[in-house]
C-alpha cells in the first residue's frame, strides 16, 4: 500500500453531551495536520440525551452524523459507521479521547509500511504509554489468552477501541457480523481472519484511562460474563458451524 486516499474514522459515541463536541473538534484537528483526505463519521448509539443536538454545532462538510432512537450497542454504531465510509482506509476510535489521536498517525504508517489488512492499537506494544488500573490489566490478559487459543490470532491486544482496516476487509467482514455490544472486536479479527485477512498487525498508541469511562457506568462483572458468552458463540460460528465462511 504506497498511498491513502482517503481515510474514514468512525465514532461511536454513546450519552456524551458534555464532551462530544471538544473531543470531536480535537480529532478533527489532528487529522487536519495529517495532510491526507479525511471523513469521520459519528454515529450517536441512541437518542438518549442531547449528544446529537449538540453535534449539529459543528459546521463541517468532512463530518457525517448518524443517529438512531435506540441504544443498540457500540458493535452496532461501529458497524453502522464503517459501512457508511467511503474511504479506502477504514477506523474507529472511541468518542472519549482515553485514547490520543495523535497515535492515528502511527496506526496509518504501520498501514503503509506492512501492507496491512488490519492494524490494531495495542497497550502491549513496547512503545505504547498507558495509565490503566492494575485491575483491569489482569482481566484485559485473561481474555487476551483465551482469545489465542480460541482464534490463534497473533496479535497481543484485540479490545483497544482503535483499528483501522483496509476497504475490501470492511466489505466483506462487517455484514456478516452479528455481535453488538462488547465482543464485536473479537468478531471482527476472527472472521477477518477466518477469511483470509491475516495480514493484522499491532500499533502503539498513548491511552489515559479516564473516570468517565462508558465501562464503568455499567454493571462491569454482568459485562464481562456477556462478553465471555459472546466469544463463545463466536468460536462456534468460526471454528465449528464455520457460519461467516459460508455467508455469500
Amino acid at each position: 500500500m504506497k498511498k491513502i486516499d482517503l481515510l474514514s474514522l468512525v465514532v461511536p459515541t454513546y450519552k456524551q453531551e458534555k464532551t462530544i463536541v471538544k473531543n470531536i473538534n480535537a480529532l478533527q484537528k489532528k487529522l487536519e495536520s495529517l495532510q491526507i483526505p479525511y471523513e469521520i463519521i459519528v454515529v450517536v448509539d441512541g437518542r438518549l440525551d442531547k449528544t446529537y443536538e449538540n453535534l449539529q454545532k459543528i459546521k463541517s462538510r468532512l463530518i457525517k452524523v448518524i443517529a438512531y432512537k435506540e441504544n443498540l450497542g457500540k458493535g452496532h454504531a461501529v458497524r453502522t459507521g464503517m459501512l457508511e465510509a467511503k474511504g479506502d482506509v477504514i477506523g474507529f476510535i472511541d468518542a472519549g479521547m482515553e485514547i490520543d489521536p495523535t497515535g492515528i498517525s502511527m496506526l496509518l504508517n504501520h498501514m503503509i509500511w506492512y501492507d496491512a489488512d488490519i492494524v490494531v492499537g495495542s497497550k502491549l506494544h513496547p512503545v505504547s504509554q498507558i495509565e490503566y488500573p492494575q485491575f483491569r490489566k489482569i482481566l484485559s490478559w485473561g481474555y487476551r489468552s483465551l482469545n489465542r487459543i480460541l482464534f490463534g490470532l497473533k496479535v497481543k491486544d484485540t479490545q483497544v477501541g482503535i483499528k483501522l482496516y483496509k476497504r475490501n476487509v470492511v466489505k466483506k467482514v462487517f455484514p456478516k457480523l452479528l455481535v453488538k455490544q462488547f465482543a464485536f472486536d473479537v468478531e471482527t479479527l476472527a472472521v477477518a481472519h477466518a477469511l483470509g485477512f491475516t495480514r493484522i498487525y499491532d500499533a502503539p498508541i498513548k491511552l489515559k484511562f479516564g473516570k468517565e469511562s462508558s465501562i464503568k457506568n455499567t454493571k462491569y462483572w454482568s459485562v464481562v460474563w456477556s462478553m465471555l458468552v459472546d466469544t463463545a458463540a463466536v468460536f462456534y460460528r468460526v471454528r465449528i458451524k464455520k457460519y461467516y465462511q459460508n455467508l455469500k
